[in-house]
């Protein structure tokens, strides 16, 4: 398996710089909205919509493309294992789904939580930042596990550049916690929150970490306009070629007219 620090090189060979997703700062302007790009909205539904009908399809074609487009630089090239995560839904409904992709079959629907410094009930803020405990978005290659303060844990290699590259240096595992309780969350009106990484339930964390460790996928989605537009990984032409077989294969599929 290649080391953290080999993978990020390989994926940054690909990608541009892009900016950081930060909260903007008292008196600066306001950051310039961007347009989706025209080939991850269109997008047609994709067979992992099928088997997780309560996930955005738009979400998870987005999830593959990047994943594809890691891929074409060989990066995580023998994945079969790719963790969805939705952070434009309220913490209190399930999204986040684990897919296994060679044997077609949906193996978690989860709720999960996020960082403090992202929002409540909702998360609205994502950050790169040390110490603004905040999630981050994009694109993660997993790495190794280890047993730490919040127990049996998932390192992560965050794969844009000023987006999720931080992840390692800011300990953004996949971990179990007592306040990822939905009963408790109820009473509450929201989740317990993380310092931004994606925790999950306790009953759940050691066999989900055990499917996604060692060089499976993680992608965290919320619709930020300009990480959408610049994104170097739902952009690639390995993502557009993907679209492409999509398209090309539900053509291929429908039954002649007449």
């Amino acid at each position: 398996m290649l080391k953290p620090r080999t993978l990020l090189l390989a994926a940054a060979a690909l990608l541009p710089a892009t900016p950081g997703l930060a909260t903007r700062k008292a008196g600066e302007p306001a950051a310039v909205r961007f347009s989706p790009p025209v080939a991850a909205a269109t997008l047609p539904a994709s067979p992992l919509a099928r088997l997780a009908p309560g996930a955005d399809p738009k979400v998870l074609d987005l999830a593959q493309a990047a994943m594809q487009c890691a891929q074409a630089s060989g990066v995580g090239a023998s994945a079969r294992r790719l963790a969805v995560i939705d952070y434009s839904r309220p913490s209190l409904l399930p999204r986040l789904w684990v897919f296994d992709l060679t044997a077609g079959k949906l193996l978690y629907e989860e709720v999960v939580a996020h960082g403090q410094g992202s929002g409540d009930n909702l998360a609205t803020r994502f950050s790169n930042r040390d110490g603004s405990h905040q999630s981050s978005l994009g694109l993660f290659v997993t790495a190794d596990t280890y047993t730490g303060k919040n127990g049996y844990s998932l390192r992560m290699q965050g794969l844009e550049p000023g987006v999720n590259d931080a992840a390692m240096a800011r300990a953004i595992v996949m971990h179990g916690a007592p306040y990822v309780d939905a009963a408790q969350g109820k009473r509450m009106g929201r989740l317990g929150r993380s310092w931004g990484c994606p925790a999950v339930r306790n009953a759940v964390a050691k066999p989900m970490i055990d499917l996604l460790k060692g060089g499976q996928f993680v992608f965290s989605y919320y619709p930020d306009q300009a990480w959408l537009a610049r994104s170097a990984l739902l952009n690639c032409p390995a993502a557009r070629r993907q679209h492409d077989a999509l398209v090309h294969h539900d053509t291929a599929a429908r039954p002649a007219s007449g």
